[in-house]
């Protein structure tokens, strides 16, 4: 099993008006860092610029249990599977993203990943507390 952090922020705006706007894949490169400025869909395929090339990148179906996985299929096969959720929390909710360390990833380049990860959720944070208005 690989070892895993689970990274989350508070928001404070009601759960079904942040899964309106986090469940479309449109809206992604937005706060998503990862994903930004290259996400792209292309012949019905979602597809993003990665480090490692092309990657097509495929988004949970549409539901009412706030699940928000995607996942990245790189251009060597590998698959990235990336957990991702959205709870209510009385009038607010928790985003919560989980990353999975991989093998061979240093501890320095686990807590880099979750640096990462931070930001973006911090970003997602502000994007949808400013709907709130």
């Amino acid at each position: 099993m690989m070892q895993t952090a689970h990274l989350s922020v508070s928001i404070g705006l009601d759960v079904k008006r942040a899964y309106d706007f986090l469940s479309q894949p449109e809206n992604f490169p937005k706060w998503a860092s990862g994903l930004a400025d290259s996400l792209k869909k292309v012949g019905g395929e979602w597809m993003a610029q990665t480090p490692e090339g092309p990657a097509k990148v495929r988004f949970s179906e549409r539901n009412g249990t706030g699940v928000l996985d995607h996942w990245v299929y790189l251009a060597s096969g590998a698959e990235i599977y990336i957990p991702l959720r959205l709870i209510r929390n009385g009038d607010g909710c928790e985003l919560i993203l989980t990353i999975f360390r991989h093998a061979g990833a240093t501890d320095e380049k686990f807590a880099a990943d979750a640096d990462w990860v931070m930001r973006d959720l911090r970003t997602a944070k502000q994007l949808l507390e400013r709907q709130k208005a």
